[in-house]
């Protein structure tokens, strides 16, 4: 293994010319630390969850929103895995998704809330009808408010976590996880005031109100709020494939989809009013198919993304950066999962964990390639390369052969005639059929 690193070191650059002295470029303002960005959003994230909770239980009552919160919070954990299986393939950070779910959540949820109301207040006043107000603050006002709050956290992803966005399929997770937030709020108040009615009332059981929005909310349209926020996902999804010149693409796109999303949840709202069965035909019609479709587009981007892996990757297998045989275990998650556990079961836990961060490095770097050859990478295309293939490097040892073992076990049987010479095995030292040692260089070719 060799000890030298993956890519010539340079000398630091001198600070700007007007820069004071000890502070250094890229630092010139305390608000532009991170850690001071960090504090000021989660101090934001804080106390709209503050305000939030405050609002909520004054609406439903302690006993209310403690039952709400028990209920609401059961389909939390189903989407939240739905959406991280979804995002296997190049998983992103949990700090992306914490700060999604809490955008969703606290601040969109606040946002939505505050402005839901003044707008029907407002809309009452000026009409003096106040069921014409409701009716149009759920079915305009609520549907514009609510997804222009979901889609600001996609939106602060998609400018401030570039690197961590690069698709359709990144784009669908984070909207999705935000949505989630925000439904599960939506539903701690829509099912503690529920409650709260049927305390009134003394309904009980499956005639209560609480266990009809329960079914409607929980086990009928779980998916509602996600489904109408990917809508805005898949167009910054689509924006973060586009080269940087294309400006007008990278706002246009983005902007249908936040229509969209505005005009299906505006139809979702407006069913009640299409008549005695205008739900369910809006379900069976609309929300149903739309949730079919949406579901083959985003597993079809996934099994894309794999692809991409297997086409990008053996040129740096061919520069002596991979063992030939990865590229193919890294286009597949049976291989990777294999991978993974070969590694835990010879080297422990830590060794699994490098792993797995070695297939993240290798799949952003095959997506990085694959931008650059069509023309939509980025200025700093090279740095962004060399970082990943500094990451690759320092953890080969480990990842080589737990990759090499799955590549073995996963590569369909292929006949090989026996040679008159001696060979290190049917698949060589890590790899394929055919792979013999010492086909690619064992050092750095950037240090050659």
């Amino acid at each position: 293994m060799a000890t030298f690193p993956p890519y010539p070191t340079y000398p630091p650059q001198p600070p700007h010319p007007g820069a004071p002295a000890g502070r250094a470029l890229g630092h010139a303002h305390w608000w532009q630390r991170r850690g001071v960005r960090y504090g000021a959003l989660s101090t934001l994230l804080a106390l709209s969850g503050l305000v939030i909770l405050a609002l909520v239980r004054q609406q439903t009552g302690t006993e209310g929103f403690l039952v709400g919160l028990g209920l609401a919070v059961l389909p939390v954990p189903l989407l939240i895995a739905a959406f991280r299986w979804l995002d296997r393939v190049a998983p992103g950070p949990w700090r992306n998704l914490l700060f999604s779910f809490a955008w969703g959540a606290c601040a969109a949820a606040l946002i939505a809330i505050v402005a839901n109301s003044f707008a029907t207040r407002w809309i009452a006043t000026a009409t003096a009808d106040p069921s014409s107000a409701d009716t149009l603050g759920a079915t305009v006002i609520a549907p514009v408010v609510e997804e222009s709050a979901k889609a600001a956290a996609v939106l602060l992803v998609f400018l401030f976590r570039r690197r961590d966005f690069t698709g359709i399929v990144d784009g669908v997770v984070i909207a999705g996880i935000t949505a989630t937030g925000f439904a599960f709020t939506e539903n701690i108040l829509y099912l503690g005031t529920a409650f709260g009615t049927d305390q009134l009332t003394g309904d009980r059981g499956i005639a209560s109100v609480t266990a009809a929005t329960f079914f409607v909310r929980v086990i009928m349209s779980p998916f509602a709020h996600p489904l109408f926020t990917v809508l805005s996902g898949i167009g910054f999804g689509l924006a973060a494939t586009a080269a940087d010149r294309q400006h007008a693409r990278r706002v246009l796109i983005p902007l249908c989809g936040l229509l969209l999303a505005m005009g299906m949840h505006a139809m979702w709202n407006g069913s009640s009013t299409f008549g005695e069965f205008g739900f369910f035909a809006v379900y069976a019609v609309f929300m149903v198919p739309a949730f079919g479709l949406l579901t083959w587009l985003v597993i079809w981007t996934r099994q894309r993304e794999l692809r991409t892996v297997r086409e990008e990757l053996p040129a740096y297998a061919a520069a002596g950066w991979l063992t030939p045989a990865e590229p193919f275990a890294l286009g597949s998650m049976r291989a990777r999962r294999l991978a993974r556990d070969y590694a835990a079961h010879h080297y422990g836990k830590p060794a699994a964990q490098a792993v797995l961060q070695y297939e993240a490095y290798a799949t952003s770097l095959a997506f990085l390639r694959h931008r650059g050859r069509r023309g939509r990478a980025g200025a700093d295309f090279s740095v962004r390369e060399r970082e990943l293939l500094a990451e690759l490097w320092n953890r080969r040892e480990i990842a080589g052969p737990a990759l090499g073992y799955a590549a073995r076990a996963t590569a369909p049987p292929v006949p090989v005639m026996a040679p008159p010479w001696p060979m290190p095995g049917a698949y060589g030292a890590y790899g394929y059929p055919g792979y013999q040692a010492g086909s690619y260089p064992a050092y750095n070719p950037y240090q050659s």
